[in-house]
């Protein structure tokens, strides 16, 4: 929500509908991420999660709190926003590897993969369905009013975890300190190119087509020429789909690689034929299909990392992977802006799209080539299979066993 609302606070009270001050402040936003990833993720490999999402979670209520003075007494400057969103962007930063590795403290082995997908979903709902309720309190009662509730809401999880009763958590490696632990984790992930096929999707799908929160205002302002409670309309409709594809993504027991380049490609489809739609309520409608498209790649993206990787490298790789996906966001957001005050709204939807479709093909592509991948379709579901390590591992696991059983039985 309060991304949200400073993004419609730079755009039509701190300048005249300037996009790139908006791609400008979404940067600030989200750079840290990109900085500080890798200390990040160290940092929930060695410390008390709970106790870290505990000040981080209060921190950005602050922030927030301190933004809604400046907004509400009338003395916000652009400047002003710049910084907080700088500050929070920070704090995120060390937020999210922490969040996403708590997880595995709160549940047995044998629920992990559900729960994991289940928090995914959670996040990346919260991220789609947030724009919903900004636009309906901006309407209402401007924005100031939204990084007052954003203010209020981090009181409830950290309250949570404070009360939360320690002794049912469930044991976790944590690592001890020691030299070259951030290299480390990057050399782990260099040998692991399932886990760099799903980065270097997330990263460009990321960079390019994820930046909603500016083509999506952009086209309400500059296209269908609208209000906040338009934009509110358009998220909550977009917010349908997205709620969809995370109940659909989290009951996925065996996330695979194959699910995030299908689901790259989709979203690739289905955002060009949001970006050529001619009127609001068929944009409106539109944005269903991307919703439900956008959660099952991310959800499923963050599942498959998380549950392939080691217990004790988990917090490190989950920050380069949160790095990818939050960090190359300031890179993208000022081109895209850029290219929406430029050439329009819907250019910067058609790049998005044509990023998506180029990265899928692209891992398709290198699967074959390298993992020897043969893929199949047919008429009726799945309409899609594959034939790859996994499946291959399967069939020789399959294959010692029939041995051991006929040497048994002999």
């Amino acid at each position: 929500m309060q991304r949200v609302a400073q993004d419609w606070l730079v755009l039509r009270i701190l300048t005249n509908d300037s996009a790139s001050a908006v791609g400008v402040t979404t940067a600030l936003q989200f750079g840290p991420s990109l900085l500080l990833g890798p200390h990040a993720g160290l940092i929930a490999d060695r410390v008390d999660t709970r106790k870290l999402l505990i000040a981080t979670q209060t921190a950005m209520g602050l922030i927030a709190a301190c933004l809604t003075v400046d907004v509400l007494a009338g003395h916000a400057q652009l400047w002003h926003v710049y910084l907080a969103a700088l500050l929070s962007g920070a704090v995120a930063a060390y937020d999210s590897p922490a969040r996403q590795i708590f997880v595995a403290r709160m549940v047995p082995p044998s629920n992990l993969p559900n729960a994991v997908g289940l928090n995914a979903a959670s996040f990346n709902v919260a991220r789609l369905v947030g724009p919903a309720a900004a636009g309906v309190v901006i309407a209402a009662y401007g924005p100031g009013w939204v990084f007052g509730v954003n203010a209020l809401t981090f009181a409830f999880p950290a309250t949570a975890m404070a009360l939360m009763r320690t002794d049912r958590f469930y044991d976790v490696p944590r690592v001890k300190r020691a030299k070259g632990q951030v290299r480390e984790g990057l050399a782990y992930v260099r040998h692991r190119s399932d886990i760099r096929v799903i980065i270097i999707i997330i990263s460009l799908v990321s960079m390019v087509t994820l930046n909603y929160q500016v083509t999506m205002v952009a086209m309400v302002r500059s296209v269908f020429h609208l209000e906040a409670g338009a934009y509110g309309m358009i998220s909550s409709v977009f917010a349908v789909g997205s709620l969809t594809g995370a109940l659909v993504a989290a009951r996925r027991k065996t996330p695979r690689v194959r699910t995030v380049i299908i689901a790259a490609f989709g979203l690739g489809v289905a955002s060009l034929l949001m970006a050529v739609m001619p009127s609001y309520w068929t944009f409106a409608i539109a944005t269903v299909p991307v919703g439900f498209i956008v959660l099952t790649l991310l959800t499923s993206a963050n599942q498959t990392v998380q549950m392939s990787t080691d217990p004790d490298m988990r917090g490190r790789v989950m920050s380069l992977y949160m790095m990818c996906l939050l960090g190359v966001t300031p890179i993208g957001a000022p081109g895209i802006g850029w290219v929406c005050d430029t050439w329009g709204p819907r250019w910067g939807l058609l790049l998005g799209a044509l990023t998506a479709i180029g990265v899928s093909a692209w891992a398709a592509i290198w699967a074959r080539r390298h993992w020897n991948v043969h893929f199949a379709y047919s008429s009726s579901r799945p309409f899609i299979t594959s034939y790859g390590p996994r499946e291959r591992a399967q069939f020789t696991q399959l294959e010692i066993d029939h041995a051991e059983g006929s040497n048994a039985d002999s």
